[in-house]
Parts: structure tokens; sequence; C-alpha cells
């Protein structure tokens, strides 16, 4: 039985997703993907894999979109493995999430 987070890297190696998208999928709170999605994210840079086991294939990359604000296009913020909640330029909140994805 795979656990969430294998179930979210395996999602993130078929196409990019968004929280949201991964959330709607597995039935999971947004916030909870999130955390999943940071601890995936160090899993692949270190070549572990999302169970920890090893099983992580070193040329795998966790690729991030970032989000982007639709008022102004900003997309420069600090922590792209997050879903910010207004633009620090125009303080629009129309951000865009972030997309991931594994490859």
């Amino acid at each position: 039985m795979e656990t969430t987070r294998q179930r979210i890297a395996d999602a993130l190696r078929e196409e990019p997703r968004t929280a949201s998208d991964l959330a709607e999928t597995l039935s999971l709170p947004t916030p909870t993907v999130y955390e999943h999605l940071d601890h995936v994210s160090r899993s692949v840079a270190d070549g572990e894999g999302p169970s920890g086991d090893g099983a992580g294939d070193a040329d795998e990359e966790f690729l991030v979109a970032p989000p982007t604000c639709r008022e102004c296009g900003f997309d420069g913020f600090d922590d792209p493995v997050n879903e910010p909640s207004r633009c620090p330029e125009c303080k629009s909140e129309r951000i865009e999430e972030p997309a991931f994805v594994i490859r």
C-alpha cells in the first residue's frame, strides 16, 4: 500500500499538478497537501524517494512553476512551495497557484 507522499510523487511524475488538484484527487485538505509537497521536494532532492526508503531516482528533479499574480504578473514569491495569499507588488489576492512536477 502506497503512502500519501508516494501517491503525490506518482501523480507529479505523470503531469504537472497544483496542490488543489492533488487535494481533490486524494481527498485531502489543500494545506495538508502543501505539507506533503515540502517533504516530497526534499526527498526527491536528496534521491531518497518520497517513502524515505532510498527508492528515489537520483536523476529526478522536483520542479515548481511559481505562483503568479493575475493582476500584475509578479512571480518572485519567496517560497514557491506555498500558496501566497496576496501579491507583494500590487496587493491583489488573485494569485494563480504554483504547479509542481517531478521529471
